[in-house]
């Protein structure tokens, strides 16, 4: 099987295909045949090396890029529960940390337990962009605690993750507060939020300006960090991603949240599937890649201004 790898870190001209055996499920696994595998900017961690920063305890290079994939189902281990099948369409969460690999090849194997079903009525590249992203803000959201009415606001509101975050703080009941361009704006009204404020370095005192208490909490996509926090009330707190937890201020707690310790709860992976396939979720793909072009979706992705999933089609 064709799979992407990194055998050494760099820039996207790193990112080389090679050829593998095709990988065998074992008990309690099953083996999905790839057809689009999303790209996320863990991905692009991953293969500069700033990964090694955030996590400790790494194996050394070579690695399989991605954590999400589509596709459908061709082998299933021993032990399985029959929920899943051959021909099942699905998708899957998965590490490249671990010892299957990541998501960048034709075939991966996966636990059953991080597979769920393609939303119906989605194609497998949309599909393939849910998991990681709308996984990481239900995490978030869940270690905050808040209850229906009270406030959340949401910073790179207008990219996967702070969309996913508008569209679940709404299903729980919150207000939601969310920063845009004047180019995104149209977006972020259609993803639900209730208050749209410009974005920009005085994001904090405008939120003030709407709340003058503060919001509940702040889902921290942008990585603002001490810059958002003055918008919060005393003892609120703040969702933050690649493991931010610097000193905070007035009882104010930081939450940081890393996918990688719930891939296996396929409660909560099935849940998202089914909002998803309600329509309470919005799947974006902003454009799909031949998988050869790997390395040209990792620049575009590191240009910034991508808004929704760069998908890699493995399917051909």
């Amino acid at each position: 099987m064709r799979a992407i790898v990194v055998e050494e870190f760099g820039g996207p001209e790193v990112l080389k295909i090679i050829e593998l055996p095709e990988p065998r499920p074992g008990a309690g696994e099953v083996r999905i045949r790839v057809h689009a595998a999303a790209v996320n900017p863990t991905d692009v961690l991953l293969r500069s090396g700033e990964i090694t920063r955030l996590l400790s305890g790494l194996p050394p290079p070579p690695y399989i890029p991605g954590m999400e994939a589509a596709g459908v189902i061709d082998a299933v281990g021993p032990g399985g529960d029959g929920r899943l099948k051959v021909g099942d369409e699905v998708i899957a969460l998965v590490t490249p940390y671990g010892p299957h690999k990541g998501a960048y090849a034709e075939q991966i194997v996966a636990p059953a337990a991080s597979v769920v079903p393609v939303p119906a009525g989605s194609d497998l590249a949309a599909a393939s962009t849910l998991l990681m992203n709308a996984l990481t803000v239900r995490m978030g959201l869940d270690s905050l605690g808040l209850q229906p009415g009270q406030t959340l606001a949401v910073t790179g509101a207008a990219g996967a993750v702070g969309g996913y975050a508008i569209e679940l703080g709404k299903a729980d009941g919150l207000r939601v507060i969310a920063d845009a361009s004047p180019a995104d704006r149209a977006l972020v009204e259609r993803l639900g939020a209730d208050v749209i404020l410009e974005r920009g370095d005085d994001l904090a005192r405008r939120i003030r300006e709407v709340v003058p208490q503060g919001v509940d909490a702040v889902f921290d996509a942008a990585m603002l960090h001490e810059r958002i926090l003055p918008a919060i009330r005393d003892g609120g707190g703040i969702v933050t991603v690649r493991g931010w937890s610097n000193p905070t201020e007035r009882g104010i707690v930081a939450r940081p949240v890393f996918v990688g310790d719930r891939l296996t709860d396929t409660a909560k992976l099935d849940r998202l599937r089914q909002q998803a396939e309600d329509g309470k979720l919005t799947l974006r793909v902003a454009r799909v890649f031949p998988a050869a072009e790997a390395a040209e979706a990792h620049r575009l992705l590191e240009a910034g201004g991508v808004r929704g999933r760069l998908v890699l089609d493995f399917s051909a």
